[in-house]
């Protein structure tokens, strides 16, 4: 049984209009989206500007987070590690499973492009770092350049039993999501990208998804009519959904600012505030958002 299974959402950090962190905007977002029905969030990703946040703002965040999840047998707190060093890796993946995290979410280093024998060594050491707490390995070679595959990741989780899950952000993601199923020892991939190939992925044994937050609703129905059987159902209301995450998914900033815009619009926070550098959405990207948010009212 793998540790998280369905709709798992990256988790937003809402500023103020000059750059603040929203803390209770924040609180407001993890409340809202424990209440979709989901079994577990992840924070911080890239969806969460994670790159934008100083150390104590990342540290406070994360607390509020634990300090929502730790109550609820009904959901898991996965925590993200990005750092390059693998030292700084490794401490900040042991002090979230002491802090209460359920699961570590690992980007491997992909700053001035390290061998990928020292990808396998950082990947190692932090698994080492956290056993028997569950791994996420996330695989983003768009926005990383890195260069895996199921060999690599096949050798690493036969010696390390918590890599229990890959984040397949490839390409399309289904092909690399088959073959970690099929092998020995098999590993469940969870599709990430904004579920822009979500269909595909299912189909392909994907056992969850990791989306932005923002509309965690429409995700959540799209995967409970795959589960049930629905296929058409599935795939109707995500060919509804991909005109606008496809595009959004041009680029990483352009669906983070489109997600803020969005929660705003919600009233989960204020500001759509990104920080510097960001994409900034003219009047047509807003007009798309306010088409979205007339068609998917029904879920929203």
């Amino acid at each position: 049984m793998t540790p998280i299974r369905g709709v798992s959402p990256v988790l937003e950090v809402p500023f103020t209009d000059d750059g603040e962190i929203d803390v209770s905007g924040f609180r407001r977002v993890v409340r809202h989206v424990l209440g979709t029905g989901v079994g577990s969030v992840m924070f911080p990703g890239f969806a969460s500007e994670f790159y934008k946040l100083a150390e104590d703002e990342r540290q406070n965040l994360t607390e509020i987070l634990l300090t929502e999840t730790a109550p609820r047998a009904d959901v898991l707190a996965i925590v993200a590690v990005q750092d390059h060093a693998t030292r700084l890796a490794v401490k900040r993946a042991a002090d979230a499973v002491a802090a209460g995290a359920d699961l570590i979410n690992l980007l491997p280093p992909h700053y001035l492009q390290p061998s990928r024998k020292e990808l396998v060594k950082h990947i190692r050491e932090v698994l080492d770092a956290v056993a028997p707490t569950p791994v996420v390995l996330q695989y983003a070679p768009s926005e990383t350049g890195t260069s895996l595959d199921a060999d690599v990741l096949r050798e690493i989780a036969a010696k390390h039993a918590n890599l229990q899950l890959v984040k397949v952000e490839s390409s399309p993601p289904g092909p690399l999501i088959a073959e970690l199923a099929a092998g020995d020892p098999p590993i469940p991939a969870v599709e990430g990208y904004a579920g822009v190939q979500l269909p595909d992925a299912i189909r392909r044994g994907a056992v969850g998804t990791q989306p932005g937050c923002s509309f965690t609703e429409i995700y959540v129905e799209i995967w409970r009519r795959f589960e049930n059987g629905d296929d058409a159902g599935g795939d109707e209301l995500h060919r509804r959904l991909l005109p606008y995450i496809s595009y959004w998914m041009l680029d990483t900033e352009r669906i983070i600012a489109a997600e803020k815009l969005i929660s705003v619009r919600r009233g989960l926070f204020a500001s759509p505030y990104c920080r510097a550098p960001a994409h900034r959405l003219d009047a047509e990207d807003v007009r798309m958002i306010d088409r979205f948010l007339a068609e998917f009212r029904e879920f929203l």
